[in-house]
C-alpha cells in the first residue's frame, strides 16, 4: 500500500478544536443573524405584527415606514411577495429562523473553503491573507474575480465610487454562493428570492457575524477539519434545544419541526473511528488481510480466539468477503446528522481503494457515487453532510470542483421529505391516467405523510 496514504491517514490527529470559542460564536451568530434578517424585513414593511401595503409607482413600489418612504424595484417587490407567502405558510418566526440559518450555513462553508484554499479563484471572500487587513481580499482584488464570478463592472464601480465596502462585499458574497450552486446545488441553491433581500447589512463591521468568525475562531480549527461544520451546527441550535426542553417541562409537546433541535448530538471523533474501523474496516480486512492497513486503524479490535466449529464458519465468511471489490461496499448512516461517520468512512474507503490498486484520481468520485449513503429528517443536516463529504473529497482531489462542473456528482445523502402537501389532484396529474402508477403514488404519499416525525423507521415496500 502507498506509504504516503498511510502516513496521511495516521496524521489525521490534529489540534483539539477550541469548542468554547466555537460555541460562543455559533450561539451569538444565530441571535445576530435572526436580528439582522428581521431588521431587513422591517425595512421593507414586514414585521411579526404587521405587513404594510405597497403603492405601485412607475417601475417599482413604495412603502411608508415610520414617516419615511422606502422604494423597491419590481424585482425586489417580487422577492418581498415571496417572503410574505412563506410567512403566511410557516409563520414569521420560522421564516426568520430559516433565512438566518441559510446565511450562517453559507458563511461557514465559504470560510472553510477559503482557509483550506479550496475556492476556485484562490482569493479569499471573507478575510485577507494579510491578517492586519480588515478588508477581504475579494474586495481589494475584485478585478481578479470579475470573470470568475460574472460580476457586473458597473455595479462594482458604483460601490467603489461610493466607498461602500460592505455593499461590495455583499454583492461578491452572493455571487460566490451562486457560483457554487453549479458545483454543489444541495448546499448552495441559487439565491435570487427573499433570502437575498434579507441578507443583513454590515457583516464586516466589528461585532458582526463575519468579523466575529474571522477574528474569534482560529484558522487552524478549519484546516482539514470538516467536523467543525458539525460542531458549529450543534452549537448554533443549542439555545433552541434548551428552549424545546424547557417547554417540554411545561407540558408543551415537541413538534416535528423541533425534533432535530431536541435530538441532534455530535458523535465524538474516537467513537466514530471505533465504529467505522470495526465495521467497514473489519469487513474489508476479513477478506483482504493487510497488516499495514490494519495497523493504521487505531481502534481496530483483533478477532477473539474462537472454537473450531465457529472458526470454520468464520472462514467461510472470509472466503465470501475476499470476493468483494471496494465498489461493492455500501455504508449507510440512517441518522447521519452532519455526516461525521460518513466522512470518516470516506477516509477508510480511500485507503481500501488504494490498497486494491485503484487510481487515486478516480477514487473520490467512486466513493461518493457508489459507497456512501445517508438519511436524516433535518434538511439542514442533509445539507451539512452533503457539504462535508464534498469537502472531504476535495481534500483528496484538487481537480474535484472542475470535474464536478463538467460532470456533476450525485451524492446518495438526503433529508427525508414529507408528502403532506400533495393532493388527490396532484396524484391524478402525476399518474396521467396510468392506474398502476396511481396506486404506487398513493402508497408513497401515504407512507411519507409526516415523514419528518418518523424518520428512518419508515418501512417502504419495494414497488
Amino acid at each position: 500500500m502507498d506509504a504516503s496514504v498511510i502516513s496521511r491517514f495516521n496524521n489525521e490527529e490534529r489540534k483539539i478544536l477550541d469548542k468554547s470559542a466555537i460555541k460562543d460564536f455559533a450561539t451569538s451568530a444565530r441571535r445576530k443573524l435572526i436580528e439582522g434578517v428581521s431588521q431587513k424585513a422591517y425595512l421593507i414593511g414586514i414585521s411579526k405584527d404587521c405587513i404594510k401595503e405597497v403603492d405601485i409607482i412607475g417601475d417599482g413600489v413604495r412603502i411608508e415606514i415610520n414617516n419615511e418612504t422606502v422604494y423597491l424595484t419590481n424585482k425586489e417587490n417580487e422577492q418581498r411577495n415571496k417572503l410574505i407567502e412563506q410567512i403566511e405558510q410557516k409563520g414569521y418566526e420560522q421564516v426568520m429562523e430559516e433565512v438566518a440559518y441559510t446565511w450562517f450555513n453559507r458563511i461557514i462553508a465559504i470560510r472553510f473553503m477559503e482557509v483550506n484554499n479550496y475556492l476556485p479563484s484562490e482569493i479569499r471572500i471573507l478575510s485577507s491573507e494579510d491578517g492586519d487587513k480588515m478588508e477581504p481580499d475579494a474586495v481589494s482584488q475584485v478585478n481578479s474575480i470579475v470573470d470568475e464570478l460574472n460580476l457586473n463592472l458597473d455595479k462594482v464601480y458604483k460601490f467603489q465610487d461610493d466607498n461602500d465596502v460592505n455593499g461590495l462585499f455583499k454583492y461578491i458574497f452572493v455571487k460566490q454562493c451562486n457560483a457554487f450552486g453549479k458545483i454543489m446545488p444541495v448546499m448552495f441553491e441559487k439565491i435570487e428570492d427573499y433570502t437575498e433581500l434579507l441578507l443583513p447589512d454590515g457583516l464586516l463591521l466589528e461585532g458582526n457575524v463575519v468579523n466575529d468568525l474571522v477574528n474569534n475562531i482560529d484558522e487552524e480549527d478549519f484546516k482539514n477539519q470538516v467536523e467543525i461544520i458539525g460542531w458549529m451546527y450543534q452549537y448554533y441550535i443549542s439555545e433552541k434545544k434548551d428552549k424545546v426542553f424547557a417547554d417540554l417541562k411545561k407540558n408543551k409537546k415537541i413538534t416535528k419541526e423541533n425534533i432535530p433541535a431536541a435530538t441532534q448530538l455530535f458523535t465524538p471523533d474516537w467513537i466514530v473511528r471505533y465504529m467505522v474501523e470495526n465495521s467497514l474496516g473489519k469487513l474489508w480486512l476479513e477478506g483482504h488481510p493487510d497488516e499495514e492497513l490494519q495497523e493504521s486503524f487505531k481502534y481496530y479490535l483483533e478477532e477473539a480466539k474462537q472454537e473450531s466449529d465457529v472458526e470454520k464458519e468464520l472462514e467461510k465468511i472470509r472466503k465470501e468477503r475476499s470476493k468483494l471489490s471496494p465498489e461493492d461496499i455500501t455504508v449507510l448512516d440512517p441518522a447521519m446528522g452532519s455526516g461525521h461517520i460518513l466522512v470518516y468512512a470516506f477516509d477508510v474507503l480511500y485507503q481500501i481503494y488504494v490498497s486494491a490498486g485503484y487510481s487515486e484520481r478516480d477514487i473520490p468520485r467512486l466513493i461518493l457515487e457508489k459507497n456512501l449513503y445517508g438519511l436524516d429528517i433535518d434538511d439542514r443536516a442533509g445539507q451539512l453532510a452533503y457539504f462535508a463529504l464534498i469537502m472531504k473529497a476535495r481534500s483528496y482531489s484538487r481537480r474535484l470542483f472542475r470535474d464536478m462542473e463538467r460532470n456533476p456528482i450525485e451524492l446518495n445523502v438526503c433529508s427525508i421529505q414529507e408528502s403532506n402537501g400533495l393532493t388527490k389532484a396532484d396524484i391524478e396529474y402525476f399518474a396521467n391516467g396510468d392506474d398502476e402508477l396511481k396506486i404506487d403514488i398513493e402508497y408513497l404519499v401515504n407512507v411519507f405523510t409526516d415523514a419528518k416525525e418518523y424518520g428512518s423507521i419508515i418501512d417502504v415496500d419495494s414497488i
